[in-house]
Parts: C-alpha cells; structure tokens; sequence
C-alpha cells in the first residue's frame, strides 16, 4: 500500500557538478526536493520505489545497487540506487533520483554525527523506468502493482513539466504549455487521482513534459490511499517547469 510519495524534477542540473556556474541558481529547488524526501523519511516506508522516465529500452525495473552515470554530461560522477547487486545502468532521470536519495542520506549522517556514507541502508530501494508514451491506464495499472509489492510503499516520483515555456526553452515556445503546467501544478499539489490521470498524454508529449507518466503511474499508485497533496516548489528556469510536491 502507498503511504507516500515525493514528485521531484530530475534535470540533470540539479546535480551541482554537471550545473557548473548555474549551480546556485537551482538551489531553492533542491532545499525543496530535500524535504520532499523527509516527509517519505517520515512515513517509515518498508519499501521504497524512485520512478521516472526512461527511453526504449531502459523501461522496467532496476534493482537496488544498480548504478547510474552523469559522463554523458561531462562529469566523472557515478551514483548508485541503494545497496545491492545492481543490474543494467540507470536512465538519466533514475540517475539524479539516486544522487537526490544519496544528498538525503549524508545530511542525515551529518545530522546524527555519524561518519557520511552510513546512514540507513535496510530500507530497500528500486527503480522502475516507465515509457514516457505509455497510456494514462498502462501508467495507472503500473502504479497499482507497485503499491501492492510492500505493506508500506514509498514512491519518488521523478519528472518535470513543460520544456516549452520560453522562446529559448529546450522545446521553443509554446502557448499552450503554460495551462499544462498551471494545471499538473494544481492535481499534483492536491494529490488529483482523477485530475493526474486526466493529463491529456498527447499534450504533454508535444510539449516535452516527461513527468506526465510518472505523475500518472503515482495516480494509480495512490487509488484508495486516501493520501493529501501539498505543493512545494512550482518554477520554470530555463523555460522548463520543475515541480516539487508531496503526497502522505
């Protein structure tokens, strides 16, 4: 059963070493992806799932262990999604969840003065890439067999908005992203089941939203939950939305 989730962006940039200069300028966002994670700290999961988007085959599972690489930016980085044996790469947006749960556990090891590197490590974590074409029911029925794999599920739920927001946006500009994005930011932060998998899938595929499947897999994830939505974050730097909200 869900009891929370966390819907974070996963931009490769909110790592600070692929940021380089720009790093500050995304710090507000990562202070609110940081308590995004202590509200999932908080509800004593026994299971943790980090969902994103993945290309044509990087879909599927990922055990815990696995690991993922930021040298496709130009950073000598590499992450790893908890412990364990691992398996095949992460995607990117896997990835930056890994290193998000990874800035997680050091600032808890710093807050308990342990040595950094041994903060809680039983609490088993995966990864599951999910299509970013896939339909609003595939996403819904992925969320309800993750939600039934433990009897304390926690999701992180990786992906951003709209990459179509500016004239210089990945994505160029777009009218009609900013209703999108106005609206994700409003089912989101209300925990919306119906109105999350509502999101026309067509839509945020024209505008390069790739949290739409997730956000949707969390919709089905959370059916009969009886979960309350808060929004913690809501910008769009670089013309691309980022979205920060919690679900408990």
């Amino acid at each position: 059963m869900l009891v929370a989730a966390a819907v974070c962006p996963c931009p490769p940039l909110l790592v600070p070493e692929v940021a380089s200069g720009a790093a500050p300028e995304l710090e507000a966002v990562r202070t609110h992806c940081a308590d995004a994670l202590g509200v999932l700290a908080a509800a004593r999961p026994d299971r943790l799932l980090v969902v994103g988007p993945a290309p044509t085959g990087a879909q599927g599972s990922f055990p815990a262990g696995s690991a993922g690489s930021f040298a496709g930016f130009g950073v000598d980085l590499t992450v790893r999604l908890g412990e364990g044996a691992g398996g095949r790469p992460l995607p990117a947006s896997l990835a930056v969840g890994a290193w998000l749960l990874s800035r997680t556990d050091r600032a808890d090891d710093r807050a308990e003065n342990r040595p950094e590197g041994t903060g809680r490590t039983d609490l088993p974590v995966e990864g599951f890439g999910i299509d970013e074409r896939a339909t609003a029911e595939e996403c819904a029925e992925t969320g309800r067999r993750l939600a039934a794999s433990g009897d304390r599920v926690a999701l992180l739920v990786l992906g951003d908005g709209s990459a179509c927001r500016t004239v210089k946006a990945p994505g160029y500009l777009d009218e009609r992203a900013a209703g999108f994005d106005a609206e994700a930011a409003r089912v989101l932060g209300s925990a919306d089941v119906p109105g999350v998998l509502a999101l026309d899938a067509g839509l945020a595929y024209e505008l390069k939203a790739a949290g739409r499947a997730p956000w949707q897999v969390l919709a089905g994830a959370a059916e009969g939950a009886g979960l309350t939505g808060r929004l913690l974050h809501e910008d769009a730097p670089y013309g691309v939305e980022y979205l920060v909200a919690v679900w408990s």
